[in-house]
């Protein structure tokens, strides 16, 4: 059977859950229970029947991610077939180190990738020495020109805003056989966007969308401001797409440890999930 299995690998904001040096509630809770522990935000394509797979975001938590999607698929030993990036911040490329001679010394591993993240995966240390001694081999996405990595998968890259200091970003968008799915891990706004959410939604039968926070008293216990760190709220994401519930299977992703979403008392998750919208989870899967 030609299976095409997307794995939901983590689903936190870049620095996980627990998040270093905090003890909030949810902090807390993932440090005494493992059960609430989420890794960094990252997808893997994986095709079982021809025992490949294929990653999208390298996190800092690849070791774990990577062994656990081995493991259950039966693929031990077996390296990513490529890697797509999103763009340059914490939790969404450091796990190429991994790849590199202190680590797994992978051979020519293809990374697709925006033009500036590109040439710092090319010319800034320590990416470099991956590109070099050809660890890695980095190949340029180009916005909205779709890929085919298999007979049975194709990938789009679409650029979206977001804080690009050291790259482009971009979202993707993955075609199965019977299904397909729109990843948009991290944006600032949606009225950014030069796509309307809504009429991007419509055209996929799977939404996986930026839920890093819910609103914005999110950060307020933990003396930062939200003004810093630009995302959708949840809140005007559900509002902006109520229409598609029932039509659409909608995900948020990307939980800042913050997020009242996560909280054990549920409170806040059975609104949204009263509201026909759903919370991401480590380890789901999803059938293309």
């Amino acid at each position: 059977m030609n299976d095409v299995i997307l794995n939901v690998l983590g689903t936190a904001q870049d620095a996980g859950l627990p998040h270093p040096n905090c003890f909030c509630k949810n902090c807390s809770e993932a440090i005494n229970n493992p059960k609430f522990r989420r890794l960094a935000a990252s997808l893997a394509i994986v095709l079982p029947h021809e025992g490949r797979w294929h990653l999208i975001d390298a996190s800092p938590d690849l070791k774990e991610q990577m062994t656990k999607l081995q493991l259950k698929y039966n693929m031990q030993g077996q390296l990513m077939d490529s890697i797509f990036l999103t763009h340059a911040h914490l939790g969404h490329y450091p796990g190429l180190l991994f790849l590199g001679r202190e680590a797994i010394g992978a051979a020519g591993v293809p990374v697709f990738a925006g033009g500036k993240m590109k040439q710092l995966l090319e010319n800034h240390a320590p990416w470099n020495q991956l590109t070099y001694l050809k660890y890695i081999n980095v190949l340029e996405l180009s916005n909205v020109q779709t890929l085919r990595i298999s007979q049975l998968v194709k990938i789009k890259p679409i650029e979206v805003p977001h804080r690009n200091e050291f790259s482009e970003t971009f979202a993707f968008e993955i075609e199965g056989p019977n299904k397909k799915v729109l990843y948009i891990p991290d944006i600032d706004r949606w009225d950014e966007w030069g796509q309307d959410i809504y009429n991007a939604c419509s055209e996929v039968d799977v939404c996986l969308l930026d839920g890093t926070f819910y609103s914005t008293k999110d950060l307020e216990k933990i003396g930062r401001d939200f003004r810093e760190i630009p995302h959708p709220l949840m809140t005007e994401t559900m509002d902006k797409l109520q229409n598609l519930v029932g039509q659409k299977e909608i995900y948020f992703t990307h939980l800042n440890h913050s997020n009242p979403a996560i909280d054990s008392n549920r409170q806040i998750r059975k609104l949204i999930e009263e509201r026909g919208f759903h919370i991401a989870e480590d380890g789901m899967e999803f059938r293309l």
